[in-house]
């Protein structure tokens, strides 16, 4: 076996609204908070249950790529979204009490947006419309002979 593997991927709803900030030098970063779901047996009763798990992820602009300006532009609370990243846990000296403290964080390099806009409006593209991906109809059912595979 060689060396290690850190990759992480979500797919969950955003739980508040971007946090779009700007480093001292000018670099873009995006906080997300994200929550998933998952089903297991409940330990105290035995019966099946949902659960959620909340994550705290950070988005980078990447070179040419602005993906955290397009996060804090495009995502809101709600909004279904798809994260690649890795994990990567920050330590620092909380100043009120003197213990060190931990956070465990995923940090992205691909953010993908899984649902249209609430509001209706197109993304990305001109303000014309040109580029936006189709909506989906309402109702949800597909109609087999329209897969294209």
């Amino acid at each position: 076996m060689a060396g290690s593997l850190n990759r992480v991927m979500l797919i969950g709803r955003l739980t508040r609204d971007p946090e779009l900030r700007y480093t001292p030098s000018g670099t873009a970063v995006c906080q997300l908070g994200l929550a998933t779901n998952r089903y297991g047996q409940d330990p105290a009763s035995g019966e099946r249950r949902e659960f959620t798990d909340f994550h705290d992820v950070v988005v980078w602009n990447q070179g040419n790529r602005k993906l955290a300006e397009l996060c804090g532009q495009y995502l809101q609370k709600g909004r279904l979204v798809y994260v690649e990243g890795r994990l990567q846990t920050r330590s620092w000296d909380d100043q009120q009490s003197g213990q060190k403290r931990f956070k465990t964080e995923v940090n992205a390099n691909d953010v993908q947006f899984l649902d249209s806009r609430q509001d209706g409006a197109p993304m990305g593209g001109d303000a014309s419309g040109a580029g936006a991906r189709p909506q989906p109809v309402p109702g949800g059912d597909v109609d087999p002979d329209d897969i294209p595979f």
